[in-house]
């Protein structure tokens, strides 16, 4: 699932619809007092704690003192996700092209079984709603197992909280249908709300809501409303519907592995609109830098692949594992990986596909993801390490998310943590970034989080192509800022841990400092030959 999926609501709405419902060494900094103004707001990622008091990556000092017009080298970045435009003004001109095929023909011109795949394939083909994957396991018989009773027991769970926000959700609508009917008019403002002047009960009572709920989301509490109502309805509809099979229209089995080129060469899909966060995620890593258009990307060298395999529910593993070998064998150094989920019951294709990236030098970026959990303890497929313990695969990095603010409420409160099995933590609250048609926005989640570390991975393997997948995870943990306070955890003020209690580095990505750090490690490593 997309990993944002659930966090694109803003959690001020979320506080309003409640009450509508009743080895760097550690250094000291100080916080922003100051607001962020919204030309800071939308380059966070790239400012630097020491200068701006913010959290940022330190990308801009980067730019400014240690790249200076540097050659580097194309890196490829394999984006596997909902799909992404490519026809986006600011991303087209950093989508990857394959040089060996040929755009159009209906032949298989580089023989790699997908058939024009020029900028990259698509996995799902024409599908886009999905089941979560409990949701599947469910539709199964009970074999008595462990994963079942889980599966089962989420389920419930799950479905009671969707069947609440729907009654919540119909209330807030019915509520704004009746401020539009009074004003008579489509839009408004909380101006327009407060000036309302009526006895009439109803009218009075979503007066007072729709106040508290503008209050806590701010001017676009419409499209943050619209967003909650299709989450939910989603869920209901399409996740959780044990009658729904989104595989049909794709005609493949997804517990077979031996059929592997289904799909299509449309990698942002059916609908543009479905490729959005794909979409933005691909423009975190690279959208196209200095051009006055919206953002800039974190990487200037990167090429996107968009590999589309995450629909709006649950990725299959068969998927993942097909798009992870379909990167690498394109060319991919770096692949992001903004999906997770908590079943995976073919999880060693998976690991196979993991291994595979291992062998070929590819570094794979791994969203943590957005349930306030210790992942130490619950399941966040994909991982490399089975036991939660001990790591497979050395060419994995899992990241958590920061929120703007520098302090205790440094972690984004929806964040997943684990001193083991999250390794460092990126900017993910409130990044603006590419959206389809030409359009851009914030979104928020530890799928923001981890492009931006791709993007800083991509920077290290453009301008130092000698160092490998691991030697760049080992500089990505260990050049990153030191925290040196106790931080609350999952947005709870009475649990404060130290971050190096809550991830294996204890740090925040600072993409000066890896630079750095890649500079010093790749004179003393040999020289390779370099692929892509």
């Amino acid at each position: 699932m997309n990993l944002s999926r659930l966090t694109c609501v803003s959690l001020a709405l979320g506080a309003a619809l409640q009450l509508s419902a009743q080895t760097s060494k550690p250094t000291t900094f100080t916080a922003k007092k100051a607001p962020m103004t919204e030309n800071q707001l939308k380059r966070w990622s790239h400012l630097d704690l020491s200068k701006d008091s913010i959290p940022g990556m330190s990308v801009d000092r980067l730019y400014a003192e240690l790249v200076k017009g540097k050659p580097g080298k194309k890196v490829i970045v394999g984006v596997i996700d909902s799909g992404v435009d490519i026809d986006h003004e600011d991303l087209k001109s950093v989508v990857w092209t394959n040089k060996k095929e040929i755009a159009g023909n209906g032949i298989d011109d580089d023989k790699n079984g997908y058939v024009d795949d020029i900028h990259g394939w698509n996995f799902l083909g024409e599908s886009g709603n999905e089941n979560l994957e409990m949701t599947r396991l469910l539709k199964k018989t009970d074999d008595g197992s462990e994963a079942y009773k889980k599966a089962q027991e989420d389920y419930n769970k799950m479905m009671e909280e969707n069947l609440q926000g729907k009654q919540q959700v119909d209330f807030l609508f019915k509520v704004d249908q009746t401020i539009k009917d009074y004003l008579k008019k489509d839009s408004y403002t909380l101006e327009d709300v407060k000036s309302i002047q009526s006895t009439d009960p109803m009218v009075s009572r979503s007066k007072q809501v729709m106040i508290s709920v503008i209050g806590q989301a701010g001017p676009g509490f419409a499209d943050e409303l619209k967003a909650y109502k299709d989450q939910v309805y989603d869920m209901l509809n399409y996740n959780l519907n044990k009658d729904f099979d989104g595989r049909k229209v794709l005609g493949d089995n997804a517990d077979d592995m031996s059929t592997k080129f289904y799909g299509n060469n449309i990698v942002y899909g059916p609908d543009k609109e479905q490729a959005l966060h794909g979409t933005h995620v691909a423009g975190i890593i690279a959208q196209s830098r200095n051009n006055n258009l919206g953002g800039d990307g974190i990487a200037n060298n990167a090429e996107i692949m968009a590999v589309r395999a995450v629909p709006n529910g649950d990725e299959y593993d068969k998927d993942i594992a097909l798009s992870i070998r379909y990167a690498v064998d394109n060319g991919a150094k770096v692949i992001n990986g903004s999906f997770g989920k908590s079943f995976s019951p073919h999880k060693e294709w998976v690991y196979d596909a993991i291994k595979y990236a291992e062998k070929k030098d590819v570094l794979i970026v791994h969203a943590a993801g957005n349930d306030g959990e210790d992942i130490d303890v619950e399941n966040n497929f994909p991982n490399d390490s089975d036991d939660k313990k001990t790591e497979f695969a050395s060419n994995v990095i899992t990241v958590g998310a920061l929120n703007y603010e520098y302090g205790e409420k440094i972690i984004a409160p929806f964040s997943n943590y684990g001193k083991i099995n999250v390794d460092v933590y990126a900017p993910g609250m409130k990044i603006y970034a590419t959206t389809p048609n030409n359009t851009y926005k914030y979104e928020q989640g530890t799928s923001m989080a981890s492009p931006n570390v791709a993007g800083v991975a991509a920077m290290i393997r453009s301008y130092f192509p000698n160092l490998t997948a691991k030697q760049v995870k080992y500089i990505l943990m260990n050049s990153g800022t030191a925290i040196d306070m106790k931080v609350e955890v999952a947005g709870n003020a009475e649990d404060k841990k130290a971050m190096s209690e809550i991830c294996t580095s204890g740090k925040i990505v600072n993409a000066y400092n890896a630079f750095k750090m890649a500079e010093k490690m790749s004179k003393k490593a040999p020289k390779k030959k370099v692929r892509g």
